[in-house]
């Protein structure tokens, strides 16, 4: 089982039949040469790339940008479309007063797996009031967190909200909530690791292509700036595989991850077996 645990679903044509909506997305998440996929288009990636599933993360800028690139609703409508292949996680803006309530009903009543939050463009510390309720819903439905760590392409944000050492209390107090840092919340990969080694519910990804190609980025991040024996020995069953797609390809990050010398055993926990445990807790 191969999973793409960090896809971002924009720009798939079932929810893409407003041009005003398509618009809209372009300029929020600065994503300008993406055109609308086709999920015939999708398929075919996923087959080059050997990749089962796919995670998509929609994204709630109500509050601060007055907008919501990718609804819940559209991302149940995704699902709906290829229930086999996407997993589909919620958002909700914490600072929106009705951020609890939707969330409820995403995970109770949509019947998605997660939530999606953004620090550094929603713009809250890991340990904020505002985000307390949605944390004890997604312990209740024992749902997992994905946040947008570190640095971040989009406009109008800023890294100091996502930076690893700021959920180290969130990592402390809620030890039954798994969360993932997206991007290895480069550039603080050893802030991240030092998280991971200590709290067993911190999980982070791969989806971390910011410069070069991915193999020679991958080399850089998960052989010299981390040692390849950290993920290898100590950190193999939180890591898992994410690419932050459409902004970076599948893949050439699939093939990149299986040139790192990290023992077979350890590319299979990253590519799925991670993800699985992340998604469902422990059985």
């Amino acid at each position: 089982m191969f999973i793409d645990i960090h896809v971002h679903p924009a720009f798939y044509e079932p929810i893409n039949d407003d041009p005003m909506r398509e618009d809209m997305r372009h300029e929020v998440l600065d994503i300008h040469l993406n055109g609308v996929a086709k999920l015939e288009h999708v398929r075919n990636q996923m087959r080059l790339a050997g990749l089962d599933k796919l995670c998509l993360l929609p994204q709630d800028y109500l509050t601060e940008e007055g907008e919501v690139p990718v609804t819940n609703e559209e991302i149940k409508k995704l699902v709906d479309l290829m229930p086999d292949q996407f997993i589909g996680f919620a958002s909700v803006d914490p600072h929106d007063p009705e951020a609890a309530e939707k969330l409820d009903h995403a995970l109770g009543f949509l019947g998605l797996s997660g939530l999606n939050l953004h620090p550094g463009r929603q713009r809250f510390y890991p340990m904020d009031e505002c985000v307390q309720p949605l944390y004890d819903i997604c312990e209740t439905y024992n749902k997992p967190v994905m946040f947008h760590a570190g640095m971040s392409w989009e406009p109008h944000t800023l890294a100091k909200y996502g930076r690893p050492i700021e959920f180290e209390e969130l990592a402390e107090t809620r030890p039954g909530l798994r969360f993932c840092l997206g991007h290895f919340a480069w550039p603080w990969l050893e802030e991240a690791a030092m998280l991971m080694v200590k709290h067993k519910n911190v999980y982070a990804d791969t989806a971390a292509l910011y410069f070069d190609c991915a193999r020679e980025f991958y080399s850089r991040l998960f052989t010299r700036e981390l040692e390849v024996t950290w993920i290898d020995r100590s950190l193999r069953h939180q890591v898992m595989f994410g690419s932050d797609n459409p902004r970076f390809e599948q893949i050439r990050m699939a093939h990149a991850l299986e040139g790192l010398g990290l023992r077979d055993s350890t590319v299979e926990l990253i590519k799925g077996k991670n993800a699985l445990e992340f998604l469902n807790g422990l059985e």
